[in-house]
């Protein structure tokens, strides 16, 4: 069997459409699968937006949620330390007096701090402390005072009975007082008295006027002072025979 030009011709246009026909699918195959791609990408990206920006929202209410109790607290915090928690016990300086004392290389200048501490209670002390700087000798001063406290016996609202009280070149008389009287008094003297919580009482200082006399010997008055009742058992008796 002879195939002519013509024939081949034919077969050679056939092939030809077939395979152009077979290009044509597998670009609108490819194109379709490339629509279908991009879709799915955009879809996926609009996803991860959509999630990446409510993590974002759910971190913001995290912080603010977390930040308002904070708020809160230190508020509370700056409340409770602007209240100051008072003290029972109260000081008063006397004096402060810059002294030297004499070393090798020349002088040394420091402060000498005196501070009478009590509670209005019938408890008092004296401190006295030395530092280069105030503040601390009147931290000293008032540690000291604090270690060296007395008790003093209060009758209403004055002392038991006259006393006199020595101290150096210094001495001090105390006297009780009527109701009204008040403390009449001044300097080291005063301070002492009214920190023990005398209200009347009548004083006279005699000799040395130095502030550290006056309140030594004030204290070593005050610490030989006794109550009725010490006196009654002490001499045997009864306290209607002691008060007659």
């Amino acid at each position: 069997m002879f195939i002519t030009n013509s024939l081949c011709k034919e077969i050679k246009v056939e092939r030809y459409l077939n395979v152009s026909e077979e290009i044509k699918d597998t670009n609108e195959t490819a194109e379709n699968n490339v629509q279908e791609v991009e879709e799915a990408t955009s879809e996926t990206v609009e996803e991860t937006v959509e999630e990446i920006k409510a993590e974002e929202a759910v971190e913001e209410n995290a912080e603010v949620t977390t930040l308002k109790p904070q708020r809160k607290q230190s508020r509370r915090r700056k409340i409770e330390t602007v209240e100051p928690v008072e003290s029972e016990w109260k000081e008063q300086v006397v004096q402060i007096r810059r002294v030297t004392k004499v070393v090798k290389g020349g002088k040394k200048l420091s402060f000498r701090a005196i501070v009478i501490v009590g509670n209005k209670k019938g408890q008092v002390g004296m401190g006295v402390a030395k530092a280069s700087e105030v503040i601390v000798a009147i931290q000293k001063a008032v540690a000291d005072g604090r270690k060296n406290l007395i008790t003093v016996p209060i009758f209403k609202t004055t002392i038991p009975h006259m006393i006199t009280g020595r101290s150096g070149a210094g001495n001090v008389v105390l006297k009780p007082a009527s109701q009204g009287t008040g403390v009449i008094a001044g300097g080291a003297v005063r301070a002492v008295l009214e920190l023990c919580g005398i209200e009347n009482i009548l004083s006279k200082s005699l000799g040395s006027k130095s502030p550290l006399n006056a309140a030594n010997a004030t204290l070593n008055a005050l610490k030989e002072l006794r109550t009725f009742k010490d006196v009654a058992s002490q001499r045997g008796i009864s306290m209607k025979q002691l008060l007659g």
